[in-house]
């Protein structure tokens, strides 16, 4: 069985500077009881790897929702996202220059976690040929296959991975519901050390084999969601 651990235990894996991978969309799927922790911490310097900035009005009606708080909190660096715009802090420190932003496309963003998670080199796509993604430092080189250009895209890869589940059980499996899905299951296969944070800590055999979308090899620990603040 895998380690249950607090949310101060989970930071406290955190070194400064890290390059940490953290699902969600728009805040949605985010690790939220870990990323409160992280934010009163005072931790900084990160490079982190996340769809969006999040937003700064939450569903439930909180400020600075999800990895917003560490944006607020100018504790990151550098964000490699999609996209930025419903978070406009992310925008006013990137214009002061106390943040760096790079923008991927969603769809080569994903894949790139993913080739990082499976060893890959990197993935082909002809997404963002001639264009200013081009020159980015993410693109290794321009393939030509049959006559179709393609840029191969560099592999992500992260220090730590923070993923949520919906339900965890004490091996560490994960079903997702719904759209919170999205981002985690490839985190989780590209970091160093993962942790999963569980809306719901259930015991092993209550998520049937087959509903397994992230297995609990590829988790190092688990934080109960209920117990997180």
């Amino acid at each position: 069985m895998k380690r249950v651990i607090t949310v101060q235990d989970a930071v406290a894996m955190i070194p400064e500077g890290a390059t940490i991978m953290i699902g969600g969309f728009m805040g949605c799927g985010n690790t939220h009881g870990i990323l409160d922790a992280l934010a009163r911490s005072g931790k900084r310097g990160f490079t982190v790897i996340c769809n969006d900035g999040a937003m700064l009005q939450g569903p439930d009606g909180s400020e600075c929702y999800g990895v917003a708080k560490l944006i607020r909190n100018r504790q990151i660096k550098r964000l490699i996202a999609t996209h930025v715009g419903l978070n406009p802090e992310v925008a006013q420190q990137m214009n002061e220059g106390t943040l760096q932003v790079d923008l991927l496309p969603q769809g080569s963003f994903v894949e790139m976690i993913r080739a990082g998670g499976a060893g890959l080199g990197g993935v082909l796509t002809p997404t963002g040929f001639s264009t200013i993604v081009e020159d980015s430092e993410f693109v290794h080189s321009v393939v030509d296959v049959d006559g179709k250009s393609y840029l191969l895209m560099r592999p992500l890869h992260a220090d730590v991975a923070l993923i949520s589940g919906y339900e965890v059980d004490h091996y560490g499996n994960i079903w997702y519901k719904g759209t919170t899905r999205n981002f985690n299951q490839v985190m989780a296969m590209a970091a160093d050390l993962v942790i999963v944070e569980a809306d719901n800590l259930v015991e092993a055999g209550t998520i049937k084999p087959e509903n397994v979308m992230t297995p609990g090899i590829v988790v190092d620990f688990i934080v109960d969601g209920g117990e997180a603040l």
